[in-house]
């Protein structure tokens, strides 16, 4: 499972409900749930930041905990 993928079950977010809510569909969202490779694009964060009502830079935080500057 991705950090994406942690986020949505921690907070227990329904990955339906957010495919409904933002038009992402629901493979995307399971993609990026349970696939490393997949790539989170900024446009896609902000949309599903918007759906589940929380702020993107939270969603960032969280998903990005390991990111740092070199």
């Amino acid at each position: 499972m991705t950090e994406f993928g942690l986020y949505l079950a921690k907070k227990s977010i329904n990955k339906a409900e957010v495919s409904r809510r933002t038009g992402i569909s629901k493979s995307r969202i399971s993609q990026l749930s349970s696939n490393p490779n997949a790539k989170l694009r900024a446009k896609e964060l902000y949309i599903i930041s918007l759906a589940i009502d929380i702020d993107p830079c939270e969603v960032l935080k969280e998903i990005f905990v390991d990111v740092k500057l070199s």
